[in-house]
């Protein structure tokens, strides 16, 4: 029985724990950290909501900033006006699962399928396949790196817990405004209905982008979507870019 306890813990280590700090932590084969002075990206997970991605998006669009935002796949299906909104408006648009579950805890086969659905969702609405992929919470596993080499892997550099209510719109700018660097990849959320999120959560995380965003760029930092970032060729056009979809709200 010893033994096969151990035999459990090894395989938990190399297969989820070893991996997971090596990317959260170390940035070991994630994109984390830029490497260009004055640049930041500012990327939202969780999306999209339809009470607080367009407050979001039209806020990002009066301070003329490019966003990143990680969708999960059913919500982009449910509300593809906003999807076309965020690729109209010059955003990039990355992967966050099909349905925001923990990637230790369910199959890879059937994540890389439903990450497949979700990309095909995404490509349909805009003409765009997505190039990066965050999973849900930054939980990594070693089959990851093996099954999603289409993708370039996302974590982040820095956070502020802006998905929870608790320390308000404060939380969210004074943690900005002095503790954010070059090259931070910014992990935010404009949607609270996941699972330990507060559902009024992404409003204070809004307010606090209001005060932050004029005081970080009085500093001289520049916004910039993670492939301009990372790659500046990393964005896959179809090769006969699809006829966008006239969605209504019928």
């Amino acid at each position: 029985m010893e033994v096969i306890i151990w035999v459990l813990i090894l395989f938990i280590l190399i297969y989820a724990i070893i991996p997971y700090v090596l990317a959260a932590k170390l940035g070991f084969w994630v994109c984390w950290k830029g490497k260009k002075d004055a640049e930041i990206a500012l990327t939202f997970d969780d999306g999209p909501d339809p009470v607080y991605t367009p407050e979001l998006l039209d806020l990002l669009k009066r301070e003329r900033i490019k966003a990143t935002f990680f969708l999960v796949g059913e919500r982009a299906a449910r509300y593809p006006e906003l999807v076309l909104r965020m690729s109209r408006e010059g955003h990039c648009i990355g992967l966050h699962n099909y349905k925001h579950q923990c990637n230790w805890l369910i199959s890879p086969w059937k994540n890389a399928r439903t990450l497949e659905q979700s990309a095909q969702i995404i490509e349909n609405i805009t003409g765009e396949r997505p190039v990066f992929y965050r999973p849900p919470w930054g939980m990594m596993h070693l089959l990851d790196f093996f099954l999603h080499k289409q993708f370039r892997m996302v974590h982040w550099s820095k956070m502020f817990r802006d998905w929870k209510r608790k320390g308000g719109s404060e939380k969210v700018s004074n943690g900005l405004i002095t503790r954010v660097e070059s090259g931070d990849v910014i992990l935010l959320h404009d949607c609270g209905v996941t699972p330990g999120a507060d559902e009024d959560a992404p409003q204070y995380t809004i307010e606090g982008l209001r005060v932050a965003i004029p005081a970080l760029k009085a500093r001289g930092f520049r916004f910039v979507r993670m492939d301009e970032m990372f790659d500046k060729h990393s964005s896959i056009k179809t090769s006969h870019r699809r006829k966008e979809r006239k969605w209504s709200h019928e």
